[in-house]
């Protein structure tokens, strides 16, 4: 990795896992102790291509002790990579956020006590983000971890274990169903209202901006609005030919407030057929055996490949802020 003037190296982390040639995360380190700004962006620029290469083979990259302290810090490293924005204004995220500069935002504004599940950012939606950067700028003293999962491990042990599960995801899709609500809920990891989300002001705006994106959609008495996505994929084919278990599945069984008592309110393959509950909770009893909770460390940067590597957010108590910034 070039940049004479910074001693950065690829490091270690307890429990941190295999899987054939790759390891997960991939851990890099600055080891100069004055290091700057300066040099940090410097560095980013001149190896961007590579760490997003590391990234794609490992699904996740964790920098450590790079001297990283502010919100205009991480966007001057995030944009330092040359890669394309993707704003949280212009995204169908369900999450409420609150920016801090034009390109970074908060990772999600739901409260320390909401678990939130593992999935691949918008896997739910007609259009998602390619890659993900996460900024801790404070850890939690208990709890906060940002867990992560190999999405292309979990598909090749869903094939072995439920071969006619995986086979009717990959053939037929997943469509999801949701309910956004007139007002923004903070208290929900999918509290971010329809208004928002669509860029809209009034129902009929909203409602051209759903038939642009293939939904159907239903008024609630509340002024909410209950839409269901068309059918999107369940499984992507990566460029190395590896497959992704590459959607929103495990967090809408598990976590989506609609989900709770009847998951079939929520997910249904792409055909309209009932979903495999049976075969949906095998899927999330994999991914949890086999996810990695990212043991934060204020200024430490994950850089995901969200084809590859589901996130979620585990419980916590005190101060914590992470941040967040997308790739299209």
């Amino acid at each position: 990795m070039q940049d004479a003037s910074l001693e950065v190296h690829i490091g270690t982390l307890e429990g941190q896992q295999h899987h054939g040639e790759s390891v997960f995360p991939m851990i890099v380190t600055c080891g100069t102790a004055d290091a700057t700004l300066e040099q940090v962006v410097h560095w980013a620029r001149e190896n961007a291509s590579e760490m997003v290469r590391q990234a794609a083979q490992h699904g996740t990259v964790l920098f450590r002790g790079f001297p990283l302290v502010t919100a205009q810090d991480f966007d001057a490293f995030v944009v330092a990579f040359g890669l394309p924005g993707f704003t949280y204004e212009e995204s169908l995220s369900n999450a409420v956020r609150v920016n801090h500069t034009p390109r970074v935002f908060s990772a999600n504004e739901a409260p320390p006590t909401a678990n939130i599940n593992l999935h691949h950012e918008m896997a739910q939606t007609p259009i998602h983000p390619s890659k993900l950067f996460f900024f801790c700028q404070t850890a939690s003293p208990v709890g906060g971890a940002t867990s992560i999962c190999r999405s292309d491990v979990l598909w090749e042990r869903l094939l072995k274990e439920c071969p006619d599960f995986a086979e009717a995801c990959r053939t037929r899709g997943l469509k999801y169903t949701n309910t956004m609500p007139a007002q923004a809920d903070a208290e929900s990891g999918q509290g971010r209202s329809w208004a928002s989300t669509f860029s809209a002001t009034t129902r009929a705006e909203a409602e051209v901006r759903m038939a642009e994106l293939g939904y159907t959609w239903e008024w609630q008495a509340d002024g909410s609005v209950r839409v269901t996505s068309p059918a999107l994929p369940a499984v992507r084919d990566l460029p190395d030919g590896r497959s992704s278990f590459f959607n929103q599945l495990i967090a809408a069984l598990t976590g989506w407030d609609d989900a709770k008592g009847d998951p079939s309110r929520v997910l249904r393959f792409g055909d309209d057929s009932p979903l495999d509950l049976d075969g949906a909770f095998k899927a999330a009893e994999i991914a949890d055996a086999i996810r990695f909770d990212v043991p934060w460390q204020s200024g430490d940067v994950a850089f995901i490949d969200n084809h590859v590597t589901m996130h979620g957010r585990r419980t916590f108590e005190g101060r914590r802020k992470v941040m967040a910034a997308f790739v299209a």
